[in-house]
């Protein structure tokens, strides 16, 4: 069970669907996106809304974040509304009689755990954290497993009284086709691209949803002015921002070699063609960036989660935070410049294993399946189904 708020959370499932379908053709594996079963009305409006609210009130999720870290009265006021669409959840588990539930999507997670708790099923759950973070919204009750991307979210978790032996530290899941790295793909990779081959490539993210600000977009107009390096941009579904991006760019460097994209469904080939990755540090961008070997500017991260996957990336020395426009210039030419130190950053990279993630997390998502029940307070259910 996945969900639409975040691209990381379906890119997570995918990415232990395509995996399971490539190493246990015995198993069979589904995918559900838990908003669109248990709210099929409202599912392209609540989409719309988060994401408007996330880009628009930042300080706003920053803050309701941090308040709901821990289970408190908020926290736990939040919980309560999330009991919708259990019915059709229990129906859906009847109808499909799976031996394990894997939630990459917190809400799922915590539907789950309710219909567990009330006695409905009995089937084994599993909880795949997208970020480095250790949240309230993520842990419940119910949960049999936990899969997580750092011994940060791990020592988090136990904090909250989550069992360390059902907590298995993997790395976040990455789809199959970013797991070979970057090694010898770089100039096909640059051809089937259509880029110079000689020349450095920035690449710049906003996330799937096109996420971009100011300094980014300065970025790649001084690309296309100076030439030195080539400014790859990906837009994500944000097709206003593309259009916006190509006129500015046309107007100030008239014939310039930026290219610009939309949502790509080859984004390896994108990262194996580039020397460095301006982004929004997002978990899943993070983690596949790290697989691919590609080091890091970050910039502007969302309050919350985000800030919680910066603090992780820059401490594993794989990433480095710029806190404004003139820094965030200066960091990227001086790091296309700097052999050496990309290099270093690409060692600490390889250093993180993320090439296994994704086969040892099926491996604890199969052996959450003979994992004891955990224990919990039915007083605790303050609600029926």
């Amino acid at each position: 069970m996945t969900g639409p708020y975040g691209e990381g959370h379906k890119q997570a499932a995918l990415a232990l669907l395509e995996t399971c379908k490539l190493t246990r053709p015995n198993v069979e594996a589904v995918m559900i996106d838990f908003m669109e079963w248990t709210l099929p009305r409202l599912y392209g409006l609540s989409k719309t809304v988060f994401h408007q609210g996330v880009q628009k009130f930042p300080s706003v999720y920053g803050y309701l974040f941090r308040r709901t870290r821990r289970r408190n009265t908020l926290a736990a006021t939040t919980g309560r509304l999330r009991w919708y669409g259990l019915k059709r959840v229990a129906k859906l588990l009847e109808e499909v009689r799976p031996s394990v539930v894997v939630s990459t999507f917190p809400l799922s997670s915590s539907a789950l755990s309710m219909l567990k708790m009330a006695g409905l099923t009995d089937i084994p759950t599993v909880t795949v954290i997208t970020d480095h973070t250790d949240h309230s919204y993520w842990v419940h009750p119910g949960t049999d497993h936990y899969i997580v991307g750092s011994d940060k979210v791990r020592d988090g978790l136990v904090a909250m009284g989550v069992a360390d032996y059902r907590i298995a530290v993997t790395g976040i899941p990455v789809r199959p086709t970013f797991l070979s790295g970057a090694v010898g793909r770089r100039e096909e990779a640059r051809a089937r691209l259509g880029l110079d081959a000689g020349k450095p490539v920035v690449l710049l993210m906003g996330g799937g949803y096109g996420m971009m600000n100011e300094g980014m977009m300065k970025l790649a107009e001084e690309a296309a002015i100076g030439r030195a390096m080539q400014a790859v941009v990906v837009c994500g579904h944000n097709e206003k921002l593309r259009r916006k991006l190509a006129e500015r760019l046309d107007r100030v460097a008239p014939g310039h070699d930026v290219h610009i994209a939309g949502f790509v469904s080859n984004m390896a080939d994108y990262m194996a063609a580039a020397d460095l990755i301006v982004t929004k540090p997002g978990g899943l961008t993070s983690s596949e960036a790290i697989a691919m070997r590609l080091p890091m500017v970050l910039y502007r991260p969302l309050p919350g989660q985000e800030e919680d996957n910066a603090e992780f990336l820059t401490q594993a020395g794989v990433a480095v935070r710029a806190e404004d426009d003139a820094e965030l210039c200066r960091l990227v030419h001086r790091l296309v410049a700097d052999g050496d130190t990309l290099a270093r950053m690409r060692d600490k990279a390889s250093r993180l294993h993320a090439e296994t993630s994704t086969t040892e997390a099926l491996e604890a998502i199969f052996a959450a399946r003979h994992m004891p029940e955990p224990r919990w307070d039915r007083s605790a259910l303050r609600v029926g189904v």
